[in-house]
């Protein structure tokens, strides 16, 4: 996994702030592989609550880890019972690393 201890814990707080304690944080793409270089960060925010306004709060997650990381660009994949589960999903879930 291509990130700092610190970066890691600046991307749970944001987590935690944006969805609740109880949201779950994946790391997926090509963060995930050691051997790769550069590339964004894709996060996958899972919650077992409803989200009110998806688009408003994953882009909200967004600017505060791209904040907390000096502008690193950042992508956010959310799953909750209320959005509809797609293959993406199942893939971060799959290949990716719980923060």
């Amino acid at each position: 996994m291509r990130l700092t201890p610190e970066q890691a814990a600046i991307i749970r707080s944001a987590a935690a702030e944006v969805f609740g304690s109880d949201a779950r944080v994946w790391l997926f793409g090509s963060r995930v592989d050691d051997a790769k270089r550069g590339g964004d960060i894709d996060l996958l925010i899972e919650c077992d609550q409803p989200i009110a306004n998806p688009a408003f709060s994953a882009a909200r997650m967004a600017a505060r880890v791209q904040r907390g990381l000096h502008g690193r660009k950042v992508d956010v994949l959310l799953l909750a019972p209320d959005l509809l589960r797609l293959p993406i999903h199942d893939i971060a879930r799959s290949q990716g690393v719980s923060l």
